[in-house]
């Protein structure tokens, strides 16, 4: 038997632990979905990242605005999330003798997860790496390689995404990265799923 298919993904921002819990416990009651990772991160918020079947996403995500209101600060619901971003998020590197890399970085998680998700639906181009690891200060960042003209696309994408959500902190296109560089590339690691 394989693993549960999880068509979409989900995260909600709080600023409260005490209302994080309560809304966690209420989404799973409402739904049965997979929580991926229910944590606080800097500067005292908390994420609560979630995956599964689209109407099961869906329904506990409305759940989790409902019993959450004023203490949520960033939501994102992805229908069909691009299957590389939960392997992206267990820490899985793909960054192997790459042409041109490309680093863009968003000052919210939510943000930054949208962008990536756009970014490898709409460039060809592969996920090296995603991070949304506590020690980020709310921050999140991915990496994806590809050819320079196609990873440029897909930093143009992710730009544009965080640009009008307000979250746009850097964007960087390194082409022909050296193997020394390589080796220090997406570390440490993110939340461990499992």
């Amino acid at each position: 038997m394989g693993a549960p298919a999880h068509d979409a993904l989900a995260l909600l921002e709080l600023d409260s632990v005490a209302r994080a819990y309560r809304v966690l416990d209420a989404m799973v009651k409402r739904s049965p979905v997979a929580v991926i990772e229910a944590n606080l991160v800097e500067p005292g918020h908390f994420l609560i990242l979630f995956a599964g079947g689209v109407a099961e996403v869906e329904e506990a995500y409305d759940e989790g605005c409902r019993v959450g209101e004023e203490a949520l600060l960033d939501r994102l619901m992805l229908p069909f999330a691009h299957p590389d971003i939960l392997p992206g998020l267990a820490g899985q590197l793909d960054a192997e003798d790459p042409d041109t890399l490309g680093v863009i970085e968003g000052r919210s998680v939510a943000s930054t997860l949208l962008a990536c998700d756009r970014a490898l639906k709409d460039a060809e181009v592969a996920l090296a790496g995603l991070r949304i690891t506590p020690a980020l200060g709310g921050r999140g960042y991915f990496v994806v390689r590809g050819l320079q003209h196609d990873v440029e696309v897909a930093a143009g994408l992710g730009r544009e995404i965080l640009d009008a959500r307000g979250a746009l902190h850097r964007v960087a296109v390194i082409p022909r990265p050296h193997p020394d560089f390589l080796a220090h590339l997406l570390r440490p690691a993110p939340f461990a799923l499992g």
